[in-house]
């Protein structure tokens, strides 16, 4: 028999945008809206190209195999089409064209609902999903206590999860899917939901369904877990894989994607998230002189300079944020506005937020940067992955001797001490008595 639990040839789906819906109030409206859409039709089909810009290729002739047992990472920017391919393969929805085999049961977790039915309490949608996986009753019922014990719900479990709470729902959905024993598992970003603790239980489960030889296909954006659970990724772009392979590889070939010149354009991104009063245009670093930077020495004071545009005539209570997360995910270092008391009572249409930082005191590495704008308690700009920062080595310390390369960190003043009853030194010596 074949090893291979999934199969994805020239995979490729097509979404028509721009089309928003009218309202038809009237039944002359609903006939003049009737013609009108016949007429458009017409006019697509003596000239295709015309409908070209009409469409959206969310996935684009995607083709890869996964082995009985393998543990797969799907990792892209948002908008890559990570999503549209698990819920192609979780038959949610159909390919424009190409073709998915999959061998197996297949259970999936791809966004908070999923599969659930409001009305039902939490008992009776965990033997409904299991039904639905084909599941006899009496395997449901030997696998329940665990699945309620997991999912932390024992004293909810016979209320109607339309009143759970987002947390209570995932926690739910993701312990009927890991425990009723598919063959096949795909999970998609949906564990952000959860808070770490969580989280971190969710992992070890993944990994214990894993050992047990089932295939997971696993869409995240946190790094670190995707390399410490996959044994290979995907990177998709735009929709096609641009990389396939070794999970640290596959990786690296995504972070060297992060723009790194030193003036990083934003301006264009169109998977921002926000209601774009106020949008980010570019990123640049700047030395204490103002000389432009390709990099930043660790030690060294630096400016991080952020473009903006706002066609709003009267901008208040802005917040801005600017953070910088190590390659595995890992927030490392947040400069807020808000948290420091900065305040901007009125800016110009246009212009440039800086935020200055003495003593740089993240350790030689790559790190990416997020640039996130809040205007009167309401998510403005939001750019994930804007730029890829690069941190070399600096006499952080003023000892000339430089931090070695590592996977981030922070590097702090240090005063160190060897005391057997005697005070000692101070002011960064080492001294030691006895």
């Amino acid at each position: 028999m074949s090893n291979v639990a999934i199969r994805v040839e020239d995979l490729s789906k097509r979404f028509t945008i721009n089309q928003g819906k009218v309202q038809h109030d009237t039944l002359r409206d609903q006939i003049v809206g009737g013609i009108g859409a016949f007429f458009r039709a017409r006019r697509s089909a003596s000239n295709p190209s015309r409908d070209r810009t009409n469409t959206f290729w969310a996935l684009k002739e995607v083709s890869f195999e996964v082995e009985k047992g393998e543990v797969i990472g799907v990792i892209g920017g948002n908008g890559a089409g990570k999503s549209t391919l698990l819920k192609i393969l979780s038959r949610i929805t159909e390919p424009t064209y190409g073709c998915a085999d999959i061998h197996g049961r297949v259970a999936s977790l791809l966004e908070v609902g999923t599969g659930f039915h409001g009305e039902l309490s939490g008992r009776e949608n965990i033997f409904l999903n299991g039904a639905i996986l084909g599941m006899k009753r009496a395997e449901i019922a030997r696998k329940f206590d665990d699945i309620v014990d997991f999912a932390e719900v024992g004293q909810f479990v016979d209320t109607p999860v339309k009143h759970y709470s987002s947390g209570m729902y995932v926690r739910l959905a993701f312990a009927v899917a890991a425990h009723l024993d598919p063959e096949i598992l795909l999970i998609d970003e949906v564990l952000a939901v959860g808070d770490m603790a969580f989280q971190k239980k969710c992992l070890g489960k993944m990994g214990d369904v894993a050992r047990n030889g089932r295939t997971i296909l696993f869409v995240s954006h946190n790094m670190a877990a995707v390399e410490g659970l996959c044994n290979r990724a995907l990177l998709l772009t735009q929709g096609r894989v641009t990389s396939s392979g070794n999970t640290s590889d596959v990786i690296a070939a995504y972070l060297s994607s992060f723009q790194t010149s030193s003036r990083a354009c934003v301006a264009a991104r169109s998977d921002r998230k926000g209601n774009g009063k106020l949008m980010f245009t570019d990123v640049e670093f700047l030395s204490e002189t103002g000389t432009v930077l390709d990099v930043i020495q660790s030690g060294k004071d630096v400016q991080f300079s952020v473009g903006y545009t706002s066609g709003e005539t009267d901008l208040r209570n802005l917040e801005i944020s600017i953070e910088l997360f190590a390659t595995s995910g890992q927030c490392m270092l947040i400069m807020n506005s808000e948290m420091v008391g900065a305040t901007f009572d009125s800016i110009p249409p246009f212009g440039r937020f800086t935020c200055r930082i003495e003593r740089f005191p993240l350790s030689p590495g790559q790190y990416h940067l997020t640039l996130f704008c809040r205007v009167n308690g309401s998510i403005a700009d939001w750019v994930q992955h804007a730029v890829l920062v690069i941190v070399e080595a600096g006499d952080f310390y003023g000892t000339g001797r430089l931090p070695p390369s590592t996977h981030g960190g922070f590097l702090v003043a240090q005063d160190w001490a060897c005391q057997d009853g005697t005070k000692a030194a101070v002011g960064g010596q080492v001294s030691c008595h006895s």
